[in-house]
């Protein structure tokens, strides 16, 4: 089964063409066809806030991301000569809204909500962060905890498992469809589905015995435990998947292209030593950020999303 993710993204390569189900948003052009928003042409409705919200995709306690992301901030402040503001979002789906209403300039939105927010916020990612040698990503874990009866993924039958939100990758849409391709488990029939709204409050959840079983992403676990909030010896993996891409980064579509190029250097200049955010971030092997293509990087992810029935709807 660990294998599972890898055969269905290669039989969605060879049955379906490289857009599949994936459209942007009609108010978006696309004219060089790389799958992003374009900027817009007309400088009249491109953007240059005075002051510049940034986002950190949500987290069980967005106070202690806030001090994570301070020094980058600041950075980002003084390369653009604007007052940048940390702004700690609650879902996936105000965080996509956001931007979409223009309340929203720089964001790192999680692996699975990426496609909604390019298609539907105009969303511009260019990066992602990386270990020191380059190498990227994480893996979704379905853990449960030691005593709960649970030995196999086929044990999850009438218990509760704990997903993040419908748009996380690694916390719904690929656990969810391992489940029912793999065991034919559905959920409310075979299993009792439950939504925590983030993958700190599933992992938490399993610690304290809440949920009998949870997807989540293993780098924000590992994290949690280097922390201190939780312990290793609480959970139990019962399945691991293949590597998926992290975190994507970067702006609003309509930003004007002198601003979006400015907080692009400065996320690929920034001197991670001696900062919180690699005390945060090393405790999962990252180091940097690198480059990243849209188009490129998250087809593994489209490609799960058209097996699964996703429809990236922006209404």
């Amino acid at each position: 089964m660990r294998r599972f993710l890898v055969a269905l993204a290669v039989a969605v390569i060879a049955t379906v063409p490289a857009y599949g189900a994936f459209q942007l948003d009609s108010r978006y052009q696309d004219a060089d066809d790389d799958m992003v928003a374009d900027i817009p042409a007309d400088k009249a409705q491109q953007a240059d806030p005075a002051t510049m919200i940034f986002a950190y995709t949500p987290v069980e306690d967005p106070a202690v991301y806030a001090e994570v992301w301070q020094e980058f901030i600041d950075a980002l402040a003084e390369a653009t000569g604007k007052r940048v503001q940390f702004f700690p979002v609650q879902s996936n789906a105000a965080q996509i809204e956001a931007m979409r209403a223009g309340r929203l300039h720089i964001a790192g939105f999680n692996t699975g909500s990426n496609p909604l927010a390019v298609a539907c916020a105009g969303f511009r990612p260019f990066a992602m962060m990386a270990a020191a040698d380059g190498s990227y990503g994480y893996e979704m874990e379905i853990i449960t905890y030691p005593g709960s009866g649970i030995e196999k993924l086929a044990d999850l039958k009438g218990r509760t498992v704990a997903f993040t939100a419908e748009t996380s990758n690694s916390g719904y849409k690929a656990p969810s469809t391992l489940l029912k391709s793999e065991l034919g488990l559905e959920p409310e029939r075979d299993y009792e589905p439950t939504f925590s709204g983030a993958h700190d409050n599933s992992v938490l959840g399993v610690a304290h015995k809440d949920y009998d079983a949870a997807a989540v992403a293993n780098s924000i676990k590992a994290r949690m435990i280097d922390r201190g909030v939780v312990k290793a010896d609480q959970f139990k993996t019962l399945y691991t998947s293949q590597t998926f891409p992290t975190t994507g980064f970067g702006v609003a579509h309509n930003l004007t292209p002198e601003l979006q190029d400015k907080i692009k250097d400065v996320f690929f200049s920034f001197d991670w030593k001696g900062t919180k955010l690699e005390e945060e971030f090393s405790k999962s092997g990252e180091a940097q950020f690198i480059p990243i293509s849209f188009k490129d990087h998250w087809a593994v992810i489209r490609q799960i999303d058209e097996a699964s029935g996703v429809v990236y709807s922006c209404n």
